[in-house]
């Protein structure tokens, strides 16, 4: 029997030397087996370990196994299974006859490597999702130490993750199978730790706590979902766990004096605004803007969507009252939302230049967006944008064929599919009906172009040439429908 030696659990350049070498000389699966560390001791009377002496003519590097394989054995040689080398070595011998047996799902062999690698997979996700830091001092002041116990060995696999997400931190992971330590510049990993080696726990834990309590909905409580996302395995080392079985028993009656609750006084800001345009709470669908002022009023008490409620204010369009032209846009971003005017910020600074270089007055257009709210998700102090859905697109359009109706343009420039989206109501590809002019039922024609923002995000600059160029150019066909 020939035996594979392996430095260590996850040692894959041990195995895949071995396993290479053993193939090359045509050892069968029965006649070969890989041992780790200690268990080498443990041997039969007629073991021979790896590295043997190369067989006379070959190479280990004639045998190419192809990628896919390589890097499936790279994620189930992470798996805790004791057999996981030796199914690796059996699919390893079949390659050679069978070169395509890794995309046969259906093989016993396959499928089983498969679902060992989704689990580490899984494990590896699971660890970024549960990993609990908690504040310690060293010598060089504070640092933060978790202690984690992974389903499979995905430490190292996870670990660069953690130096990503939390960069300008010092942090040590501890687990059962090493220890991965980043300060700031470099991860290192150490070897196995135990669970009293990190912190019981902190002073922060105590917010955490109560912020968790805070956002747990008793009337969107499944138990099932709940534990198959976060399975009980992992609850011990949670802070938040040992609030779960008190909030799950409370859900019932938590839901009960949420439905017997009376109605939360009305918003303050949204009786303001109906107030000075004369109307009570009865404002609804039926109400008909007769102007442009009147219809900004009107935005600051929409609520066809959700997006008002985390926006300073509703940013409704702004030029001339009659235009020839209007410009519409995807939604108002950061500096719009705090100004209540649209395209002031770096998008716009690219229109109006672009605008310039077409020969075209903004002020003798009516800029505006298919959406009149920001919707962004918060990232540290700053709001980034987040692409309106599409039933948010199509209950804003209310309002701007309100603003098309007031202002009777000749000519509609949408800005991006998202605009294209609200002034035609279909989806449509930029990049396929961009320059053409489409008429519509009253009469005014549309030219459909990329959104300024485009080529911000364009990080080579001869692509970014060549892209403003063409967005000028459609400007310019602009002028010729005018």
């Amino acid at each position: 029997m020939r035996v594979g030696a392996l430095a260590h659990e996850t040692d894959f350049e041990g195995w895949r030397l071995a396993a290479r070498q053993f193939r090359t000389e045509g050892l069968r699966p029965d006649q070969v087996r890989f041992a780790v560390g200690a268990e080498t001791a443990q041997n039969g009377l007629f073991d021979i370990y790896f590295p043997p002496t190369p067989v006379e003519g070959k190479s280990a590097q004639e045998f190419v196994v192809p990628k896919a394989f390589v890097d499936l054995a790279g994620s189930v040689i992470l798996h805790r299974s004791e057999d996981r080398f030796d199914l690796l070595y059996r699919l390893l011998w079949r390659l050679r006859e069978e070169p395509n047996l890794i995309r046969i799902v259906s093989d016993a062999d396959v499928a089983d490597a498969m679902e060992r690698a989704k689990n580490v997979s899984r494990a590896s996700h699971k660890m970024k999702a549960f990993v609990r830091f908690r504040q310690a001092f060293d010598n060089a002041g504070e640092r933060w130490v978790a202690w984690f116990e992974p389903a499979h060995r995905v430490l190292e696999m996870t670990a660069p993750f953690f130096a990503r997400r939390f960069a300008n931190m010092r942090w040590s992971i501890l687990t059962p199978d090493g220890a991965a330590v980043w300060d700031t510049d470099a991860l290192t990993f150490g070897p196995p730790a135990t669970r009293d080696m990190a912190p019981a726990e902190d002073e922060i834990e105590a917010f955490w706590k109560t912020y968790y309590a805070s956002t747990f909905n008793p009337a969107r409580l499944k138990t099932k979902t709940m534990q198959g996302e976060m399975p009980k395995r992992y609850w011990k080392n949670l802070p938040e766990a040992s609030l779960i079985p008190e909030l799950v028993a409370r859900s019932s009656v938590r839901t009960d004096d949420m439905v017997a609750a009376p109605a939360s006084t009305p918003n303050a800001r949204l009786d303001k605004t109906l107030a000075r345009m004369g109307r009570d709470a009865s404002f609804d669908e039926g109400f008909v803007p007769s102007n442009l002022d009147e219809l900004d009023r009107a935005v600051q008490a929409c609520r066809r969507c959700p997006l008002w409620r985390d926006t300073t204010q509703g940013v409704c369009g702004a030029g001339a009252r009659k235009a020839p032209l209007m410009i519409v846009g995807e939604q108002p971003g950061d500096q719009e939302d705090l100004s209540g005017q649209p395209f002031i910020g770096p998008a716009g600074q690219v229109l109006d230049a672009a605008l310039d270089e077409a020969g075209i007055d903004r002020g003798d257009a009516f800029v505006t967006n298919a959406v009149k709210h920001f919707k962004h998700e918060p990232r540290g102090k700053r709001r980034i944008h987040k692409t309106p859905a599409v039933s948010e697109v199509s209950a804003c359009r209310w309002w701007l064929d309100a603003e098309r109706r007031l202002v009777k343009p000749k000519v509609i420039v949408t800005l991006g599919s998202t605009a294209a989206l609200g002034v035609l109501g279909r989806k449509v590809a930029v990049t396929k009906e961009r320059g053409v002019a489409l008429t519509q039922p009253d009469g005014a024609r549309v030219l459909l172009t990329v959104h300024p923002s485009y080529l911000l995000r364009i990080p080579d600059a001869a692509s970014k040439a060549a892209e403003r160029e063409r967005f000028v150019a459609d400007l310019k066909r602009v002028r010729t429908l005018l």
